[in-house]
């Protein structure tokens, strides 16, 4: 299944985060069709922390979406990703930003990720993967 991923970072080597993400979700998550411009945007929510480096994937995955969604986790782990506060500041971020043809709304995981409605950085790239 089409699934699209969202990766930022603002802590440490920023682009070497996210290439390891890439590497990562490459090596166990599935194959990656397209990514998007990779952009520096303002922090959401708490606003005194450093720019953040974003980028969206479109993978092929054959993962459910709850086993996804513990791959990236332990992604994020391997990555350096520690439990902050919410919206701060982070190593690394991988989220679930939509799954083909599934809606999912649990405590755990919401599909189409939220941050869709209000974060216009994620319109733009899903605009431009979408081209």
């Amino acid at each position: 299944m089409k699934v699209i991923l969202s990766i930022g970072t603002n802590l440490g080597n920023r682009k070497e985060n996210v290439r390891r993400a890439e590497e990562f979700i490459k090596r166990f998550v599935g194959e990656i069709l397209r990514m998007s411009s990779l952009v520096e945007t303002e922090p959401f929510g708490v606003k005194r922390q450093p720019p953040f480096l974003n980028r969206l994937i479109v993978v092929e995955s054959p993962h459910p979406p709850f086993e996804l969604l513990n791959l990236l986790k332990q992604a994020e782990r391997r990555i350096g990703r520690f439990k902050t506060f919410r919206w701060g500041p982070r190593t690394i971020d991988i989220d679930i930003v939509k799954m083909e043809g599934l809606r999912i709304n649990t405590p755990k995981l919401h599909v189409p990720h939220r941050g869709l409605r209000n974060r216009n950085y994620l319109k733009e790239l899903m605009a431009e993967l979408m081209s």
